[in-house]
């Protein structure tokens, strides 16, 4: 049975044929997801616990559009609160009221694969 054919790598820009995916010099190594996932603890481990959750509900009701979304002159609900600054498990930085804004999901998963090298963007 003949195979499907090869097709560009997925990372943009990439002529690389490949089966399936991303090319070997764009995949990310297994080994390094795993690492990180297993060093970063889980989201109680990490501050996102009730205490959180109330805090985040109480501040979406005094915020409820998103900011950026204000500021291109839309009213869109926002679902998330945003440290503006990442904490990055500093303690007194997540619980800085003047460290949170509020966002939409679509502007907040934006700005954090911004910051964090998602979505194929380098740190």
């Amino acid at each position: 049975m003949p195979s499907r054919p090869k097709r560009p790598c997925n990372y943009p820009g990439c002529p690389e044929l490949v089966e399936s995916g991303y090319c070997t010099k764009h995949q990310r190594p297994r080994e390094r997801d795993s690492h990180y996932d297993r060093e970063r603890g889980t989201a109680a481990q990490r501050g996102y616990n009730a205490a959180w959750r109330r805090a985040r509900l109480a501040f979406l009701r005094q915020h409820p559009w998103c900011v950026m979304c204000e500021q291109e002159g839309k009213l869109v609900p926002a679902e998330v609160v945003d440290h503006v600054i990442p904490h990055k498990g500093d303690y007194e930085r997540f619980w800085d009221l003047s460290n949170w804004q509020a966002l939409c999901k679509r502007h907040h998963d934006s700005k954090t694969a911004r910051e964090d090298g998602g979505f194929g963007n380098g740190k």
